[in-house]
């Protein structure tokens, strides 16, 4: 049910992220507000009827951090405009719910952007996720020497507990703002952020295969070279002997507009493309790598717009073919590690061991770089990583869910092992040893959120899960 206050009696419904598909969620309902005044009186009403909520926007979060089990949900779907543009300061302000196409396809179609201001970075892979989702989970791309996406945000207009907005930023309710940043919504509902733009640039892209143990220097002298973009998307058969150690690289050099592209036609993969690739890896990861790094070399020297080469084709539903070529269920979870920049070759060779002593089945990879973030209290990014991904198969049974969450746990003893950390935002199968590791602040952002919200206003299912495993005497 829909509604913008929440009645006494309604039928629940039933809710689940987009990529893992494990986290179905009975809930009682979903309020949409559409403006800030609605958005306001939605947290009042449930202040006055007693009843916890938390926002949700795309739904791609695989933690439980946007649902909570029977209770009633803010959905920012409705909060979906552009507020306001500063186009001397390079200044964006924007709803929580508005999806990146959109404000993409605004910046390019708007008279008045002549000096081409656009975003910076945002999640690849897949478009369809919510600004406010991205703050509230911290994201970051593929830039080369950037921060998480918290430094892409000037101010935010926070919704507290008592259903009162407030302006936040690194000087007015600063600690609001640093709370908010990465704190999956459990400080209030951002309804409004003002993004920080970039001139939108014509880059190069560069590609080779490489080994990771040269990987961090090659990314270094791309960085001093100029290049503001970069990954490496490495090998993923497990049989292999170039399993998480060849891969190809890709860097993004800006150039002159007037430059002329490869004279060759501009190769992409097109969406039957990926579901080629994406049955070759569950089927033959081999081949899958050779093709997919066929594709990549072939596009060395073709011509993108900064923030185009950032966007990613998904497949809704694109595992059905896959259980029905596999013979069971499953989907992929994914997992983020970080660790130091000159250990990644020793992580990536004991995270290889790992993967292959525990039977998983990574379906797709990529080591990324990312700068400190100076912001956020939950802060992932405490100082600059390489970045890994991994996308894991897990069938959806009893057994393979639990061998889904032995590897993660294996992979994030690995990157403990190189004084390395992990993002919460995946899932949450990390012991309370290794929150503890990871993240020293953990228990205090447990305490300043049991300070500022003291009703209750602000609850999921993940903030229950590690309530509980933070418990006095629970280890």
């Amino acid at each position: 049910m829909r509604t913008t206050s929440a009645p006494a009696v309604a039928a629940p419904i039933q809710l689940n992220d987009v990529h893992s598909g494990l986290n179905a969620t009975s809930v009682a309902g979903l309020l949409r507000p559409r403006t800030l005044d609605e958005a306001c009186q939605a947290v009042r009403d449930c202040a006055r009827h007693g009843r916890s909520t938390i926002a949700v926007g795309a739904r791609h979060a695989m933690g439980g951090q946007q649902f909570l089990s029977d209770g009633w949900l803010l959905d920012t779907g409705g909060l979906d405009r552009i507020v306001d543009f500063d186009p001397e300061r390079g200044l964006l302000t924007v709803q929580a719910g508005v999806r990146w196409p959109a404000v993409l396809d605004w910046l390019a179609r708007h008279p008045a952007n002549p000096k081409a201001w656009t975003i910076r970075q945002k999640q690849t892979g897949a478009d369809d996720f919510s600004i406010g989702g991205a703050f509230a989970s911290n994201i970051h791309g593929r830039g080369l020497a950037f921060a998480p996406f918290v430094e892409d945000v000037e101010s935010i207009v926070l919704i507290d507990h008592r259903g009162e907005p407030m302006v936040a930023d690194r000087l007015r309710n600063a600690n609001w703002f640093a709370l908010a940043a990465g704190g999956y919504g459990l400080f209030g509902l951002v309804a409004q952020l003002t993004l920080r733009l970039v001139p939108r640039t014509r880059l190069r892209r560069e590609v080779e295969l490489l080994r990771v143990g040269a990987l961090t220097a090659r990314l270094e002298t791309a960085i001093a070279q100029g290049c503001s973009y970069g990954d490496f998307q490495f090998a993923i058969d497990p049989r292999s002997d170039d399993f998480l150690d060849l891969g190809i690289v890709s860097c993004y050099r800006p150039v002159p507009e007037d430059e002329a592209a490869s004279e060759s036609a501009h190769r992409h993969l097109r969406a039957q493309d990926f579901a080629h690739l994406l049955h070759l890896a569950h089927t033959d990861p081999s081949r899958a790598f050779r093709e997919y790094a066929d594709f990549y070399l072939a596009s060395h020297g073709q011509h993108y717009l900064s923030d185009a080469q950032q966007s990613g084709v998904y497949l809704d539903g694109y595992h059905r073919p896959i259980d029905a070529a596999l013979g069971h269920c499953g989907s992929e979870m994914i997992t983020e590690l970080y660790v130091p920049r000159s250990r990644l070759a020793e992580f990536m060779g004991a995270a290889a061991d790992s993967l292959r002593r525990h039977r998983a089945q990574p379906i797709y990879g990529t080591v990324r770089l990312v700068t400190r973030d100076p912001t956020s209290v939950l802060a992932w990014a405490r100082e600059d990583w390489a970045c890994i991904v991994f996308n894991l198969h897990v069938r959806h049974d009893a057994d393979g869910r639990q061998a889904a969450a032995t590897a993660f746990r294996a992979l994030i003893d690995d990157a403990l092992r190189y004084g390395g950390c992990y993002y919460l935002t995946y899932h949450r199968h990390a012991t309370r040893a290794q929150v503890e590791a990871a993240y020293p602040q953990f228990p205090e952002f447990l305490r300043r959120k049991r300070e500022l919200d003291p009703d209750r206003r602000w609850d999921s299912d993940w903030y229950r899960h590690y309530e509980a495993l933070f418990a006095d005497g629970d280890r």
